[in-house]
């Protein structure tokens, strides 16, 4: 069954990771996204480590991911 109305199926979430810190950098998702792991010494796993236990956190980076590349289309 497909899910044509979820922009996140079939995306990791060191996809949306990687996208996210390409787009705006560290610095800029530390000011979007004000969590530790993206302010001090980020890195994506200890950013993966820190979103895969810490529901509220990725759903913040989701939402972001969505809203971001909705505006890009």
């Amino acid at each position: 069954m497909k899910q044509l109305n979820n922009p996140l199926h079939g995306v990791r979430l060191v996809d949306v990771l990687e996208y996210l810190a390409d787009y705006y950098g560290w610095e800029e998702l530390g000011n979007r996204i004000p969590i530790r792991c993206f302010q001090y010494d980020p890195s994506i796993n200890s950013s993966l480590k820190f979103l895969r236990k810490t529901e509220w956190a990725r759903k913040k980076v989701e939402d972001l991911y969505v809203r971001t590349i909705q505006k890009a289309k």
